[in-house]
C-alpha cells in the first residue's frame, strides 16, 4: 500500500470518529433542553431531536449537501444524493457527509431552543426540512463552499460560529418571538416569573457531553490527522471553555451573590461557540480572552432578552447566537499571520498589523447570515403559522406536550401526583387528568404544590 494511501485511510478513520464525536452532542443537548425545562415536556423535549436528526440526514442527502457543497458562486448546483466525483486523494464523499450532517444536526438543536415547550410537533417536522434545504446550506455554500462567494472574501468560520451556532440562534430568536413567550413566563404587569427547569444535573452533564463532542467539533475541522494541528485546536477550544465558564462564575457572584449553575453553564458553552471561528486562528491567550469575553455577553445578554419580555427556554439566542457574532468577529482582532497562512483563509486581525480589512470581512459576514436566516426563517415560520398554527392550545400546553403530543409521559410515576389539604392529613393520589381535576373540584383547599401538568 502506498504511503498516500495510508494517509488518507488514517484522515478518513479521523474524520469519521470526529464525526461520530459530533453526533454524540445530541444526547447532550437532549439532557441540557430536557433538564432546563419541565418534567411534564421531557419525553417531547427528548424525541424531537431523534426526529429531527432523522428528517435532516434524508433531507442532506437528497439536496442539502449538494446546496452546500456543490459548484457555483451562490448556492451549489450539482451533489444531488452525493453524486459528486470523488477527487483523488479527498476524503469519501461518504464520510464528508456524515461528518457535515452532524453540524447540521447541531443547528437544528441550536434552533429547537426558541420553541421549546409551546410549539406543535409538526412544526419541528415542516421547519427542520426546510432549514435543512433552504437555510443552513445556503450560509454554508457561502462561507465553506470552495466556490462561496463570502469564502473568496476571505471569511474565517474555521468550524462553524456563523454557519452553525449564529443560524440557530438567530432561527431560534425569529422562532420565540413569532411564538410568543410561554403561558406564566410574564405577569400582566410585566414582571418575569421563573421557571426553572426540572432537572439541573441533566444540565451539568448535557454540557459536559457537549463539550466533549466539541473535540470533534472544531478539531476534526481540519479534515486531516496530518502534522497533528488538531491537537493544537483542541487546546485552544479546551482553554475558551474554561474561561468561559470561570468569566461567567464570577459574574454571576458579582451579580446575584450566588454561583448560579445556569449561568455558569450557559458561560461556557457560550465560550465554545465563539472559539468554533477562531480555534485555528489565533494564540492560546486570545482563545483565553475570546472565551472569557463570551461568557460575559451569554449572561449579559440573558439579563438582556429577558427584559425585553423574550422568552429563550434554554439561552440558545444567547449561547449561540449573540457568541456566535463576537467569535465570528474575534478573528478580525486577533488571527495571527503564520495561522492565517497555515489555514489559508482571510488575513490577519486588527492586532496584529491587518488593518480593518479582515475585520469588515467578519462583520460583512454576521450582518450578511442575520439577515438571510432572519428573514427566510420568518417567511417559513410565518406560512407555517397560517397553514396550521405554530404553537399548541392553552390547554395542550397546561397539561404537557408529553400528553398532547405523544400520549404518554416522561415521568408517569410524577406528572399526576396530586396532593391537596383534606382535614389535617396530606394525602397524594395518581389518577388519569379527569379524575385528579374531579378531585380538585372537591378539595376544601387548594394546595399550592399542585402540579403544574394539569393547571
Amino acid at each position: 500500500m502506498k504511503v498516500a494511501d495510508v494517509s488518507l485511510a488514517v484522515d478518513a478513520v479521523f474524520i469519521l470518529m470526529c464525526a461520530v464525536f459530533v453526533f454524540f452532542m445530541q444526547a447532550g443537548f437532549v439532557l441540557l433542553e430536557a433538564g432546563s425545562t419541565r418534567m411534564k415536556n421531557a419525553g417531547h423535549i427528548a424525541v424531537k431531536q431523534v426526529i429531527s436528526i432523522s428528517i435532516a440526514a434524508l433531507a442532506f442527502w437528497v439536496a442539502g449537501y449538494g446546496l452546500t457543497f456543490g459548484d457555483g458562486i451562490w448556492i451549489g448546483t450539482n451533489g444531488w444524493f452525493l453524486n459528486i466525483p470523488q477527487e483523488a486523494g479527498a476524503l469519501p464523499v461518504e464520510i464528508s457527509y456524515l461528518y457535515q450532517l452532524s453540524f447540521l444536526a447541531a443547528s437544528l438543536a441550536i434552533v429547537w431552543g426558541g420553541f421549546a415547550e409551546r410549539a406543535k410537533l409538526g412544526v419541528y417536522i415542516l421547519f427542520g426540512l426546510l432549514y435543512s434545504i433552504l437555510i443552513y446550506p445556503v450560509i454554508g455554500h457561502w462561507i465553506w463552499g470552495a466556490d462561496g462567494w463570502l469564502h473568496a472574501l476571505g471569511k474565517q468560520d474555521f468550524a462553524g460560529s456563523t454557519v452553525v451556532h449564529l443560524q440557530g440562534g438567530v432561527a431560534a430568536l425569529v422562532a420565540t418571538m413569532l411564538l410568543k413567550p410561554r403561558i406564566g413566563r410574564f405577569s400582566s404587569d410585566g414582571t418575569s416569573n421563573t421557571m426553572p427547569g426540572h432537572n439541573q444535573v441533566y444540565t451539568v452533564l448535557g454540557v459536559l457531553l457537549i463539550w466533549l463532542g466539541w473535540f470533534g467539533f472544531n478539531p476534526g475541522s481540519t479534515l486531516t490527522a496530518k502534522e497533528g494541528f488538531f491537537g493544537y485546536i483542541a487546546l485552544t477550544t479546551n482553554l475558551a471553555a474554561g474561561a468561559g465558564a470561570v468569566a461567567a462564575l464570577g459574574l454571576s457572584v458579582w451579580l446575584t451573590r450566588k454561583a448560579n449553575i445556569s449561568m455558569i453553564l450557559n458561560g461556557m458553552l457560550a465560550a465554545l461557540v465563539a472559539i468554533t471561528a477562531a480555534c485555528a486562528f489565533v494564540e492560546t491567550w486570545a482563545a483565553v480572552v475570546i472565551g472569557a469575553v463570551a461568557g460575559v455577553l451569554a449572561v449579559l445578554s440573558m439579563y438582556y432578552l429577558e427584559k425585553q419580555k423574550i422568552d429563550d427556554p434554554v439561552g440558545a439566542i444567547s449561547v449561540h447566537g449573540v457568541a456566535g457574532m463576537w467569535g465570528s468577529l474575534s478573528t478580525g482582532l486577533f488571527a495571527t499571520p503564520v495561522l492565517v497562512q497555515k489555514v489559508g483563509v482571510g488575513s490577519a486581525g486588527l492586532f496584529y498589523g491587518g488593518g480593518w480589512k479582515q475585520l469588515g470581512v467578519q462583520a460583512l459576514g454576521v450582518a450578511i447570515a442575520t439577515i438571510y436566516v432572519a428573514l427566510v426563517s420568518f417567511i417559513i415560520l410565518w406560512v407555517i403559522d397560517k397553514v396550521m398554527g405554530l404553537r399548541v392550545s392553552k390547554e395542550e400546553e397546561l397539561s404537557g406536550l408529553d400528553l398532547s403530543e405523544h400520549g404518554s409521559y416522561g415521568y408517569p410515576e410524577h406528572v399526576f401526583l396530586i396532593k391537596w389539604n383534606e382535614g389535617s392529613g396530606l394525602r397524594e393520589g395518581f389518577g388519569h387528568k379527569e379524575k385528579i381535576l374531579n378531585r380538585r373540584k372537591t378539595s376544601q383547599k387548594r394546595d399550592p404544590l399542585l402540579v403544574d401538568a394539569v393547571d
